[in-house]
Order: structure tokens, then C-alpha cells, then sequence
């Protein structure tokens, strides 16, 4: 599998990068891990308009969703060929009424789903084109999920947004790369089943046996080299911030 941040600004978009946003790539396949603010833009350096394959939404904040109101418009009105057709789009309970709301005068109430095949996400093991999937609920205070992904015996996974959970730990468990969101500070913030700090992310990643960690979602209110530094305390793998353009073979 390659791995490429196309996006991992927590919360809003960074000057140097957009928000969550994830391609994961292998036999051709391309699947999507979410698409946050300013995503559509930067993932046009990875791949076309059209190209991608299938799209994951780990939960409906604008931080992990809001551009697909904006792929829905290239894909509605696409200028060259017709209207396309339906990509699938795996998500929480309401995203096709979630995502109709945001875009707020789409031309019928099913115009989303003329373009976009929503499949319901619930914890699970399922397929989505060449790679085996088995999602978890993770703690957030909206129904949030985490993604293990896997292909050709190498596994990925990816927390969404999430406070301290065994559900995440379980995800996690011997996976090759583990990408995993560290927004706050450890000492700074102290909200429970929110999001994670770096100490939090790096002892999530001990605990599960992680072989190699990548933290993300960290806002640009956040100091990621403090971040980075709590979670090598506590986890003797390798470690590293994602940084958009930044590819992993798995």
C-alpha cells in the first residue's frame, strides 16, 4: 500500500496545509481517508478530479468533510463527458443529509446521491476494493470511526478523531503504520473522549504494538515538536508528524 497525506491540519486549515485528508493507494485502487477544508484542492496534486475510487469519512465535522460539497460539484456538473457516476462513499449515519444541509441548495433533495453511493459505516470488517476494512466506533462527541486498512498481509491504521479508547487500541493492534491524531497538548488540555496528545497517541501506539507512528491533526495553535517529543517518550517506535506531500510505502 502507499500512504499520502494529501491533508492533517486539525480543526481548520494551516498556511502549509489543508485539513485531514488521506489517499491510500494499492493495485491501482485509490481510497480516500477523509476530506476536509481545502482537501480538494491539494489532493488534484495526487491524483485527478476523477480518479479516485472510493471515499472514507471517519465523521461528519467540517474538519473531515466539508470539500466534498465542493466534489460534488465537479462531479454533478462535470463539463467534459457528462455527469459521473456514482463513487462510494462510506460514512456515519446521516452523511447524505449531512453533506445536502452543508452545500445547502443542491438541485433536489437526491442530488448527492446521484453522485455518490453512501453505504452506512458501523464497527465491522467489510471490503472496499482490494483492501480488507474493519472499522471500530471511536469516542468523540459524534458518532466518529477508525479505520484499519489492509492488503497484501501489511495493515494501516487510521484513529479519525478520538479521545483515549480500548476501541482504538484494538485498530491499532501490530499494525505497520499507525496514523494518529494528537490535537492537544499533553498538560495543556484535558477533555475526555475528544481528542488525543502526543503523550496519549504514543502510549495508544505502545499499548497496541504499533510498529511505526505518524502524528496528525494537530491545529496550528498547537506546538507539534512538543507533541512529537511526549509521544517518543513513551513509545519506542519510530515516530514522526505527517506532513502534507508526504508519501509511505506500508
Amino acid at each position: 500500500m502507499k500512504l499520502t497525506v494529501v491533508g492533517c491540519s486539525g480543526s481548520f486549515p494551516s498556511a502549509e496545509s489543508a485539513c485531514s485528508s488521506y489517499l491510500v493507494e494499492a493495485d491501482g485502487f485509490r481510497l480516500l481517508l477523509d476530506m476536509g477544508n481545502g482537501a480538494l484542492g491539494e489532493l488534484q496534486r495526487h491524483c485527478g478530479l476523477y480518479d479516485l475510487d472510493a471515499i472514507f469519512l471517519s465523521h461528519l465535522h467540517a474538519d473531515h468533510c466539508i470539500d466534498m460539497c465542493a466534489y460534488f460539484v465537479a462531479r454533478y456538473y462535470r463539463h467534459d463527458g457528462g455527469r459521473c457516476d456514482p463513487i462510494p462513499v462510506y460514512g456515519p449515519e446521516g452523511t447524505e443529509q449531512r453533506l445536502t444541509t452543508a452545500y445547502a441548495d443542491t438541485p433536489s433533495a437526491s442530488s448527492m446521491s446521484e453522485v455518490f453511493d453512501f453505504h452506512t459505516v458501523k464497527p465491522g470488517s467489510f471490503e472496499i476494493g482490494p483492501f480488507s476494512v474493519h472499522t471500530e466506533k471511536v469516542s468523540h462527541p459524534v458518532e466518529a470511526y477508525g479505520i484499519r486498512v489492509e492488503h497484501g498481509g501489511r495493515s494501516l491504521t487510521y484513529s479519525g478523531d478520538t479521545g483515549v479508547c480500548d476501541a482504538l487500541d484494538e485498530l491499532a493492534r501490530d499494525t505497520d503504520l499507525f496514523l494518529c491524531e494528537a490535537a492537544f497538548t499533553h498538560g495543556k488540555e484535558s477533555i475526555p473522549d475528544l481528542h488525543l496528545n502526543g503523550r496519549e497517541a504514543g502510549e495508544t501506539a505502545a499499548r497496541a504494538g504499533a510498529r511505526r507512528l505518524v502524528l496528525t491533526h494537530i491545529p496550528p495553535w498547537t506546538d507539534p515538536e512538543a507533541n512529537l517529543s511526549d509521544a517518543r517518550e513513551v513509545f519506542g517506535g519510530p515516530v514522526e508528524l505527517a506532513a502534507p506531500r508526504t508519501s509511505y510505502e506500508i
